[in-house]
Protein backbone atom coordinates (compact mmCIF):
# COMPACT_ATOMS: atom_id res chain seq x y z
CA UNK A 1 0.00 0.00 0.00
CA UNK A 2 1.29 3.44 -0.91
CA UNK A 3 1.94 5.79 1.99
CA UNK A 4 -0.37 8.80 1.81
CA UNK A 5 1.19 12.23 1.85
CA UNK A 6 0.68 14.37 4.96
CA UNK A 7 -1.87 17.12 4.56
CA UNK A 8 -0.40 20.56 3.90
CA UNK A 9 -1.47 21.88 7.31
CA UNK A 10 0.32 18.99 9.06
CA UNK A 11 3.49 19.79 7.08
CA UNK A 12 3.21 23.45 8.06
CA UNK A 13 2.79 22.51 11.72
CA UNK A 14 5.84 20.31 11.47
CA UNK A 15 7.85 23.16 9.93
CA UNK A 16 6.64 25.57 12.62
CA UNK A 17 7.87 23.21 15.32
CA UNK A 18 11.21 23.03 13.50
CA UNK A 19 11.39 26.83 13.61
CA UNK A 20 10.91 26.71 17.40
CA UNK A 21 13.75 24.18 17.70
CA UNK A 22 16.10 26.29 15.58
CA UNK A 23 15.46 29.40 17.68
CA UNK A 24 15.85 27.45 20.90
CA UNK A 25 19.20 26.19 19.66
CA UNK A 26 20.57 29.57 18.56
CA UNK A 27 18.91 31.95 21.03
CA UNK A 28 18.67 29.87 24.19
CA UNK A 29 15.57 28.78 26.07
CA UNK A 30 13.67 32.05 25.74
CA UNK A 31 10.80 31.21 23.40
CA UNK A 32 9.77 33.41 20.48
CA UNK A 33 6.81 35.66 21.24
CA UNK A 34 5.12 34.80 17.95
CA UNK A 35 5.78 32.60 14.92
CA UNK A 36 3.59 33.53 11.94
CA UNK A 37 3.46 31.50 8.74
CA UNK A 38 3.89 33.58 5.57
CA UNK A 39 2.83 32.61 2.03
CA UNK A 40 5.83 31.30 0.10
CA UNK A 41 6.90 29.14 -2.83
CA UNK A 42 6.50 25.42 -3.29
CA UNK A 43 9.80 24.38 -1.69
CA UNK A 44 10.07 26.60 1.40
CA UNK A 45 8.10 27.25 4.57
CA UNK A 46 8.61 30.86 5.66
CA UNK A 47 7.85 32.20 9.14
CA UNK A 48 8.02 35.69 10.63
CA UNK A 49 9.42 35.37 14.15
CA UNK A 50 9.06 37.95 16.92
CA UNK A 51 11.67 37.36 19.61
CA UNK A 52 13.19 39.31 22.47
CA UNK A 53 16.38 39.49 20.39
CA UNK A 54 14.54 41.13 17.48
CA UNK A 55 12.35 40.35 14.48
CA UNK A 56 13.47 37.61 12.12
CA UNK A 57 12.45 35.58 9.11
CA UNK A 58 13.23 31.88 8.97
CA UNK A 59 12.96 29.79 5.82
CA UNK A 60 12.79 26.03 6.15
CA UNK A 61 12.85 23.53 3.30
CA UNK A 62 11.92 19.86 3.50
CA UNK A 63 14.04 19.32 0.37
CA UNK A 64 17.61 18.43 1.49
CA UNK A 65 19.16 19.78 -1.71
CA UNK A 66 17.96 23.30 -0.89
CA UNK A 67 20.91 23.73 1.48
CA UNK A 68 23.04 24.55 -1.56
CA UNK A 69 20.62 27.28 -2.64
CA UNK A 70 20.69 28.78 0.85
CA UNK A 71 24.50 28.75 0.95
CA UNK A 72 24.63 30.38 -2.49
CA UNK A 73 22.19 33.10 -1.43
CA UNK A 74 24.20 33.77 1.72
CA UNK A 75 27.41 34.13 -0.30
CA UNK A 76 25.82 36.43 -2.88
CA UNK A 77 23.95 38.65 -0.43
CA UNK A 78 27.02 39.07 1.77
CA UNK A 79 29.08 40.21 -1.23
CA UNK A 80 26.30 42.48 -2.47
CA UNK A 81 25.88 44.10 0.95
CA UNK A 82 29.60 44.89 1.04
CA UNK A 83 29.26 46.48 -2.42
CA UNK A 84 26.53 48.80 -1.15
CA UNK A 85 23.44 46.88 -2.26
CA UNK A 86 20.69 46.77 0.40
CA UNK A 87 19.92 43.13 1.22
CA UNK A 88 18.53 41.29 4.24
CA UNK A 89 21.20 40.38 6.79
CA UNK A 90 21.50 36.58 6.85
CA UNK A 91 22.53 35.38 10.31
CA UNK A 92 22.63 31.61 9.89
CA UNK A 93 22.34 28.89 7.28
CA UNK A 94 22.44 25.23 8.20
CA UNK A 95 20.79 21.82 8.31
CA UNK A 96 22.26 20.32 11.45
CA UNK A 97 19.73 21.36 14.09
CA UNK A 98 16.57 19.93 12.51
CA UNK A 99 17.94 17.74 9.73
CA UNK A 100 16.51 20.09 7.08
CA UNK A 101 17.91 23.23 5.44
CA UNK A 102 17.08 26.52 7.15
CA UNK A 103 18.05 30.17 6.85
CA UNK A 104 17.61 32.90 9.48
CA UNK A 105 17.66 36.57 8.45
CA UNK A 106 16.71 39.82 10.10
CA UNK A 107 13.30 41.19 9.11
CA UNK A 108 13.28 43.99 6.55
CA UNK A 109 10.67 46.69 7.08
CA UNK A 110 8.71 48.24 4.22
CA UNK A 111 6.47 47.00 1.44
CA UNK A 112 6.72 45.51 -2.04
CA UNK A 113 7.80 48.12 -4.59
CA UNK A 114 5.17 47.08 -7.15
CA UNK A 115 2.47 49.22 -5.56
CA UNK A 116 4.50 52.28 -4.59
CA UNK A 117 3.47 55.47 -6.45
CA UNK A 118 7.15 56.38 -6.97
CA UNK A 119 7.53 53.39 -9.28
CA UNK A 120 9.70 55.09 -11.93
CA UNK A 121 12.15 56.52 -9.38
CA UNK A 122 12.35 53.08 -7.80
CA UNK A 123 13.18 51.53 -11.17
CA UNK A 124 16.11 53.91 -11.57
CA UNK A 125 17.32 52.93 -8.10
CA UNK A 126 16.94 49.27 -9.07
CA UNK A 127 19.08 49.92 -12.13
CA UNK A 128 21.79 51.43 -9.93
CA UNK A 129 21.62 48.42 -7.62
CA UNK A 130 21.87 46.04 -10.59
CA UNK A 131 25.01 47.83 -11.78
CA UNK A 132 26.57 47.42 -8.33
CA UNK A 133 25.72 43.72 -8.28
CA UNK A 134 27.17 43.25 -11.75
CA UNK A 135 30.40 44.94 -10.62
CA UNK A 136 31.15 42.03 -8.26
CA UNK A 137 33.69 39.71 -9.93
CA UNK A 138 33.12 35.96 -9.85
CA UNK A 139 34.71 32.89 -11.44
CA UNK A 140 33.07 30.33 -13.68
CA UNK A 141 29.68 30.65 -15.34
CA UNK A 142 26.23 29.51 -14.22
CA UNK A 143 24.74 28.49 -10.90
CA UNK A 144 27.85 26.79 -9.52
CA UNK A 145 30.55 29.35 -8.87
CA UNK A 146 32.60 30.83 -6.01
CA UNK A 147 30.15 29.80 -3.29
CA UNK A 148 30.72 26.10 -4.08
CA UNK A 149 33.78 23.84 -4.05
CA UNK A 150 32.19 21.51 -6.61
CA UNK A 151 34.15 21.00 -9.80
CA UNK A 152 32.13 18.61 -11.98
CA UNK A 153 29.05 20.85 -12.20
CA UNK A 154 31.07 24.01 -12.75
CA UNK A 155 31.35 25.71 -16.14
CA UNK A 156 34.81 27.24 -16.40
CA UNK A 157 34.06 28.99 -19.69
CA UNK A 158 31.22 30.98 -21.19
CA UNK A 159 30.91 28.47 -24.01
CA UNK A 160 30.49 25.61 -21.55
CA UNK A 161 27.67 27.48 -19.85
CA UNK A 162 25.85 28.11 -23.12
CA UNK A 163 26.08 24.46 -24.12
CA UNK A 164 25.86 22.56 -20.84
CA UNK A 165 23.68 24.67 -18.55
CA UNK A 166 21.69 27.08 -20.68
CA UNK A 167 21.39 24.48 -23.47
CA UNK A 168 20.37 27.12 -25.96
CA UNK A 169 20.16 24.76 -28.93
CA UNK A 170 17.75 22.42 -27.14
CA UNK A 171 15.60 25.35 -26.03
CA UNK A 172 15.56 26.82 -29.52
CA UNK A 173 14.47 23.44 -30.86
CA UNK A 174 11.60 23.46 -28.34
CA UNK A 175 10.41 26.85 -29.57
CA UNK A 176 10.68 25.71 -33.18
CA UNK A 177 8.94 22.42 -32.51
CA UNK A 178 5.88 24.19 -31.12
CA UNK A 179 5.95 26.88 -33.82
CA UNK A 180 6.59 29.75 -31.43
CA UNK A 181 8.86 31.58 -33.87
CA UNK A 182 8.81 32.68 -37.46
CA UNK A 183 11.51 31.21 -39.70
CA UNK A 184 13.50 34.44 -39.82
CA UNK A 185 13.39 34.66 -35.99
CA UNK A 186 14.77 31.13 -35.63
CA UNK A 187 17.61 31.94 -38.00
CA UNK A 188 18.37 35.16 -36.12
CA UNK A 189 18.46 33.40 -32.74
CA UNK A 190 20.78 30.71 -34.08
CA UNK A 191 23.09 33.37 -35.52
CA UNK A 192 23.12 35.38 -32.28
CA UNK A 193 24.01 32.41 -30.08
CA UNK A 194 26.59 31.08 -32.53
CA UNK A 195 28.31 34.46 -32.36
CA UNK A 196 27.92 34.62 -28.57
CA UNK A 197 29.79 31.33 -28.16
CA UNK A 198 32.91 33.04 -29.49
CA UNK A 199 32.87 35.67 -26.73
CA UNK A 200 35.33 35.43 -23.85
CA UNK A 201 33.71 37.61 -21.21
CA UNK A 202 34.71 38.09 -17.60
CA UNK A 203 32.01 36.66 -15.31
CA UNK A 204 30.19 38.78 -12.76
CA UNK A 205 27.52 38.28 -10.14
CA UNK A 206 23.97 38.49 -11.54
CA UNK A 207 20.90 38.61 -9.29
CA UNK A 208 18.75 36.99 -11.96
CA UNK A 209 15.37 38.45 -10.98
CA UNK A 210 15.59 42.16 -10.10
CA UNK A 211 11.93 42.97 -10.51
CA UNK A 212 9.60 45.17 -8.48
CA UNK A 213 8.08 42.19 -6.69
CA UNK A 214 11.51 41.37 -5.24
CA UNK A 215 12.24 44.86 -3.92
CA UNK A 216 11.19 46.21 -0.51
CA UNK A 217 10.88 49.99 -0.20
CA UNK A 218 9.87 52.52 2.43
CA UNK A 219 7.00 54.99 2.01
CA UNK A 220 9.26 57.44 0.19
CA UNK A 221 10.18 54.77 -2.34
CA UNK A 222 13.74 54.24 -1.09
CA UNK A 223 14.98 50.68 -1.41
CA UNK A 224 15.33 48.89 1.93
CA UNK A 225 16.26 45.50 0.49
CA UNK A 226 16.49 43.41 -2.65
CA UNK A 227 15.12 39.92 -1.99
CA UNK A 228 15.02 36.47 -3.60
CA UNK A 229 18.59 35.70 -4.61
CA UNK A 230 17.97 32.02 -5.34
CA UNK A 231 18.35 32.59 -9.10
CA UNK A 232 21.68 34.40 -8.81
CA UNK A 233 24.44 33.22 -11.12
CA UNK A 234 27.93 34.01 -12.26
CA UNK A 235 27.28 35.28 -15.74
CA UNK A 236 27.74 37.70 -18.61
CA UNK A 237 26.72 41.17 -17.44
CA UNK A 238 24.70 43.16 -18.09
CA UNK A 239 23.15 41.02 -20.85
CA UNK A 240 21.89 38.21 -18.62
CA UNK A 241 20.75 40.54 -15.86
CA UNK A 242 18.86 42.86 -18.20
CA UNK A 243 17.12 40.03 -20.08
CA UNK A 244 15.34 39.17 -16.83
CA UNK A 245 15.06 42.57 -15.17
CA UNK A 246 13.46 44.29 -18.18
CA UNK A 247 11.15 41.40 -19.05
CA UNK A 248 7.79 42.69 -17.81
CA UNK A 249 8.37 46.46 -17.80
CA UNK A 250 6.77 49.02 -20.10
CA UNK A 251 8.93 50.89 -22.62
CA UNK A 252 9.23 53.94 -20.36
CA UNK A 253 10.02 51.76 -17.35
CA UNK A 254 12.71 49.89 -19.26
CA UNK A 255 14.40 53.19 -20.03
CA UNK A 256 14.11 54.28 -16.39
CA UNK A 257 15.88 51.09 -15.30
CA UNK A 258 18.60 51.53 -17.95
CA UNK A 259 19.10 55.17 -16.94
CA UNK A 260 19.71 54.05 -13.37
CA UNK A 261 22.04 51.29 -14.56
CA UNK A 262 24.12 53.91 -16.34
CA UNK A 263 24.44 52.22 -19.72
CA UNK A 264 24.68 54.49 -22.76
CA UNK A 265 21.99 54.20 -25.42
CA UNK A 266 24.42 53.16 -28.15
CA UNK A 267 25.96 50.51 -25.90
CA UNK A 268 22.56 49.08 -25.11
CA UNK A 269 21.65 48.95 -28.80
CA UNK A 270 24.82 46.92 -29.40
CA UNK A 271 24.02 44.27 -26.77
CA UNK A 272 20.23 44.25 -27.27
CA UNK A 273 20.18 41.26 -29.69
CA UNK A 274 21.68 38.89 -27.09
CA UNK A 275 19.38 40.28 -24.36
CA UNK A 276 16.38 39.53 -26.58
CA UNK A 277 17.75 36.09 -27.41
CA UNK A 278 18.09 35.19 -23.73
CA UNK A 279 14.55 36.41 -23.08
CA UNK A 280 13.14 34.30 -25.93
CA UNK A 281 14.76 30.97 -25.12
CA UNK A 282 13.98 31.30 -21.42
CA UNK A 283 10.35 30.69 -22.42
CA UNK A 284 11.19 27.15 -23.57
CA UNK A 285 10.49 25.30 -20.27
CA UNK A 286 7.07 26.97 -19.97
CA UNK A 287 6.24 26.15 -23.60
CA UNK A 288 7.19 22.52 -23.00
CA UNK A 289 4.97 22.41 -19.91
CA UNK A 290 1.99 23.87 -21.76
CA UNK A 291 2.48 21.48 -24.66
CA UNK A 292 2.50 18.49 -22.32
CA UNK A 293 -0.73 19.79 -20.76
CA UNK A 294 -2.17 20.30 -24.26
CA UNK A 295 -3.08 23.88 -23.32
CA UNK A 296 -3.68 25.13 -26.86
CA UNK A 297 -5.12 28.48 -25.83
CA UNK A 298 -2.07 29.48 -23.78
CA UNK A 299 0.28 28.22 -26.48
CA UNK A 300 -1.47 30.48 -28.96
CA UNK A 301 -1.04 33.42 -26.60
CA UNK A 302 2.70 32.73 -26.46
CA UNK A 303 2.92 32.44 -30.26
CA UNK A 304 1.49 35.94 -30.49
CA UNK A 305 3.96 37.21 -27.91
CA UNK A 306 7.11 35.47 -29.13
CA UNK A 307 6.23 36.08 -32.76
CA UNK A 308 6.61 39.80 -32.12
CA UNK A 309 3.02 40.86 -32.88
CA UNK A 310 2.80 42.73 -29.57
CA UNK A 311 5.96 44.69 -30.30
CA UNK A 312 4.64 48.00 -31.60
CA UNK A 313 8.07 49.27 -32.60
CA UNK A 314 9.31 46.61 -35.04
CA UNK A 315 8.16 46.28 -38.64
CA UNK A 316 9.83 43.08 -39.88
Amino acid sequence: MAISKKPANDEMSQAKEMARLVFAHHFGNQKPRRIIHKPSGLTNHVFAVKHSEGDFVIRISLDPSRINDFIKEQWAQTRALKAGVPTPEILEVGNDVIGHPFMIARTVTGHEATYNPNRRDILQAMGRAAALINSIPTSGFGGTFDWSNNLLSRNETWGEFLQNELRWETKLETLEKHKMLRENQSKSLHKIFTAAQKLKPKPALNHGDIRLKNVIVNEAGEINAILDWENCTSNLAPQWELSLALHDLSIDEKQDFLKGYGIREKDFVEIAPLIKAFNAINYAPEIERLAEANDKECLEHYRTRLGGSLDLYSFD
